[in-house]
């Protein structure tokens, strides 16, 4: 299952570990699933985990973990193409990386991305929805 994980999946994962988020972490390092990631997702990572309110719950050295783990195990898509979809014109790069990465499934808490539902053939589904779903499915 080809996946596109949105930043605040991730930072959600580092900040509350028994969440659905950390359980799609921990999917991905047991590599039942396949993230998909590029450079500007790495930045976003590093600006989010600087703002105080986080870096209050997320130690520098834990996000710095973090962003080794996704260049060491994520596949880096480095060609995106140009789109304009997004209700927040900073989140078109999560919809372009999915469909670059012919990704099934965009994860996100982001409710302007959630309301698009769909890009193409991904999904844009919540981490309580893609948990669900791959426990239907045996996963």
């Amino acid at each position: 299952m080809r996946i596109v994980v949105d930043t605040n999946i991730l930072v959600s994962a580092g900040l509350v570990p028994a969440s659905p988020s950390a359980q799609i972490l921990t999917l991905w390092r047991s590599r039942k699933i396949v993230v998909f990631t590029t450079g500007q997702q790495f930045e976003e990572i590093a600006r989010v985990t600087r703002y105080p309110r986080i870096r209050a719950r997320l130690p520098p050295a834990l996000a710095g973990r973090l962003v080794n783990r996704l260049r060491d195990v994520a596949v880096i898509v480095d060609k995106l193409p140009a789109l304009d979809i997004a209700p927040d014109p900073d989140d078109n790069y999560l919809i372009a990386l999915a469909e670059a990465s012919q990704a099934d499934f965009l994860v996100t808490g982001d409710k302007g991305l959630l309301s698009l539902k769909r890009h193409k053939s991904t999904r844009i589904i919540t981490p309580v929805a893609l948990i669900a779903l791959l426990k239907r499915q045996g996963g």
